[in-house]
Parts: C-alpha cells; sequence; structure tokens
C-alpha cells in the first residue's frame, strides 16, 4: 500500500527571510482573494465561474502588467499551486463535503506551497527565489517528498513535507474493538470503563489571551504598539493550538495501538456548536449558555481528533466504524429501554425499569460499540447473501 505521511519542522529564519516568506504568502493571498472576488462578481452576472486554466491565463496577464507587475517576484509554481488549492476547494464545496471557499486573511491563512523546484539537503531547503532555509530537523524524513508547504505558526514559520512510501499491508497487533465516546465533562470514555479527562486548552488561557485582546483593542491601530499586541496575541493562540494538537495525538496514538476496530459517534460538530441566537423578530433562548456550550464543544477538537484516530489505524491495519449516535447516551445496554430519566446525574446512569446503574459515559460507548457491531454484521451478511 502507498503510505502518505506529513513531517513538520519550524524554520530557522532571519528577518530578510521573514520578510521574503510574507511577500510569498501576501502573493498567494492575493492571488488567492482576486480570483474568488473574480468568481463571486462573476456568479451575480450569471456567468460561469473561471476554472484552473482560466485563472491561470489570467495569473500570467497579471504578473505581467504595470498594476500587479510585483507578482513576478514570487515563484510561479507556488501561485500555481494556489490556484489549484482553490478549484479543489470549489469542487469540494459543489460535491458538499466543505463549505464555499472563503477570503484569505493576512495571519490566519499564511501558508504557500511548492510541488517542484525544491531541494532538501540534510537540515537545509532550497526555495526558487528565496534560496536556501535551515530547519530544525527533529527525526528523519522517510519516503519520497511529493512537495513541500511553508506557513506561518503564531510568530514562527514552519516547513511540512509531503511524503509517499510503498509499504506492507499491515496487521493490527490488536484484536479488541472499542466504543468511543465523545463529551466535554470527559472528553472520550471507551467502552471498557476507561476515561480521559479533557485539555480543555482554551480554557486554560482564555483569561490570558483576553487581557492581551483588550490590550490591543486600546492601540491604535496598525501602529508599533498594536503589532506588539498582536504579536502576544498570535504567541497565546499558538500556544492553544499546539497543546490541543499534542494532546489529542498522544490520545489517538495510545487507543490506536491497543484496538484494531474503534467505533465512534457521526457528530454533526458544525449543527452542535451553532449560535442559538436567532433573528431579530425570532429572538433565541438562552444565548449566552447556548454560547459558553459552543465554545467548549469547540475546545475539544472532536474532528481532528476523529481524522487522527482514522488515518492511524489505516497505518496499522484496523478500523474506524463511525454510528448514529441518537438515543446511545438514552438507552440501557440490559433491558433496552430508551428514556431521558435514565441519567438523573451528569455522570450517573441509572435505568429506571430494571435498575441497572453505570457511568454515564461509559454506559454511552458500550452501546456505540454495540451499535457498530451490529452493523458490521449487517453489511457482512449483505455482502455474503449476494
Amino acid at each position: 500500500m502507498i503510505q502518505r505521511q506529513g513531517y513538520h519542522y519550524r524554520l530557522k529564519t532571519t528577518p530578510a527571510l521573514r520578510r521574503s516568506l510574507a511577500q510569498y504568502a501576501g502573493a498567494c493571498r492575493f492571488v488567492w482573494n482576486k480570483v474568488l472576488a473574480l468568481n463571486a462578481g462573476r456568479y451575480l452576472a450569471g456567468i460561469p465561474r473561471l476554472n484552473y486554466c482560466e485563472a491561470a491565463w489570467w495569473l500570467t496577464q497579471w504578473r505581467h502588467s504595470e498594476d500587479y507587475g510585483w507578482l513576478a517576484a514570487v515563484s510561479i509554481h507556488a501561485l500555481q499551486h494556489c490556484l489549484r488549492d482553490l478549484e479543489r476547494a470549489y469542487t469540494n464545496c459543489f460535491a458538499g463535503r466543505t463549505a464555499p471557499p472563503r477570503f484569505r486573511k493576512k495571519f490566519l491563512a499564511d501558508s504557500f506551497r511548492f510541488p517542484t523546484d525544491f531541494h532538501v539537503d540534510g537540515h537545509r531547503l532550497k526555495l526558487p527565489k528565496i534560496g536556501w532555509m535551515r530547519f530544525w530537523k527533529s527525526r528523519e524524513i522517510e519516503g519520497a517528498i511529493k512537495n513541500v508547504t511553508i506557513r506561518r505558526d503564531g510568530n514562527h514559520w514552519t516547513v511540512a513535507f509531503q511524503t509517499e512510501r510503498a509499504v506492507d499491508t499491515p496487521v493490527h497487533p490488536s484484536t479488541s474493538a472499542i466504543g468511543i465516546d465523545l463529551g466535554i465533562a470527559t472528553f472520550a470514555a471507551l467502552s471498557d470503563g476507561t476515561l480521559y479527562p479533557p485539555l480543555n486548552a482554551y480554557r486554560r488561557l482564555q483569561a490570558t489571551l483576553a487581557k492581551a485582546q483588550q490590550r490591543a483593542a486600546t492601540k491604535v491601530k496598525f501602529s508599533k504598539n498594536w503589532q506588539k499586541c498582536q504579536t502576544v496575541t498570535r504567541r497565546i493562540q499558538a500556544t492553544i493550538a499546539r497543546c490541543r494538537k499534542d494532546f489529542l495525538h498522544k490520545l489517538s496514538t495510545t487507543i490506536s495501538t491497543n484496538h484494531a476496530v474503534l467505533v465512534v459517534e457521526d457528530l454533526q460538530i458544525g449543527n452542535m456548536s451553532r449560535s442559538a441566537q436567532g433573528k431579530g423578530e425570532e429572538p433565541g433562548r438562552n444565548v449566552a449558555q447556548k454560547a459558553g456550550l459552543n465554545k467548549a464543544i469547540l475546545d475539544q477538537g472532536w474532528g481532528m481528533f476523529r481524522q487522527m484516530l482514522a488515518y492511524k489505524q489505516a497505518w496499522r491495519g484496523g478500523a474506524v466504524l463511525a454510528v448514529n449516535p441518537r438515543y446511545t447516551s438514552q438507552t440501557c445496554p440490559q433491558c433496552g429501554c430508551v428514556s431521558k430519566l435514565h441519567r438523573p446525574q451528569q455522570a450517573l446512569f441509572s435505568c429506571i425499569d430494571c435498575g441497572y446503574t453505570s457511568h454515564a459515559d461509559v454506559n454511552a460507548a458500550q452501546n456505540i460499540l454495540a451499535l457498530g457491531q451490529r452493523e458490521r454484521l449487517n453489511a457482512f451478511a449483505l455482502r455474503t447473501s449476494r
């Protein structure tokens, strides 16, 4: 099988190198927003949008014009790949997989990619029109490098290498199956009774981040003091993101190593974290409480956790099954009774019919596992009957 893997490292930058990287990121952001604005205008006028080939033709015209001639200082490969990313975003949107592409903002989406014309020598990287740069090579790169992505991470710049290599079809060392219930009070509860508390990375640094943002609000926008406050804010936000990613990587690796089949909830996180504010004629109820719940949901990183489990199980030869979470926290695994009254407390499940008691999240994980096993048996019976 072909295994694709990414390797991330932090770049060793100088002021001149940071200016060059910011110039590349700004040019790619400009091209993305320019084509996106043109397509928005064409949509309102009833004209078909620009595809990749047409947008690439316009990019060539811009690079040779007087108004946008500064784009010629940036490698054409990075700008063309930006257009390919926009074309892929449109494709995913029309297929119903993602939301429509949005305009990029400075410091929020500063990145660019080189599919070719790069050279890696040990802990050094050479990019067109930028030259050689060094990075902290914390581990060896395995496989053939397919592309290089440069991204701003807070106040630093990072490099990511996407590799491909052929490996033998893996066989998972374990044969066990486990159900996973995700929550807020308990991040992950396994059907075998194991409980993992949440990290709450944002909640821990929320007060510090709020103070930094308040100081920035009192400064003149784009002044030196405002830029210093923005630097502090980006550092705190990057710390929150790194802590959350580190927590999810460690936990997903532990679960993926010990179990061959993982049954998870097919959570619609976008619907769960939707605002309850409502409209002018129909105002929402409990808006502040729902906003706090939404913040807690998004702080957990359930979507990222599920993605990590999926590709790590694929690497190890395991499987991840997603089931409908409906009524899994209200169903008794002993008698099958379904009721909202089964949870008198947050962490307690007590059946009003048979008297069965258990930890509420563990009980939900057991129901998730049973539901996944039934769906596997039904799918197997359907395949064998054909």
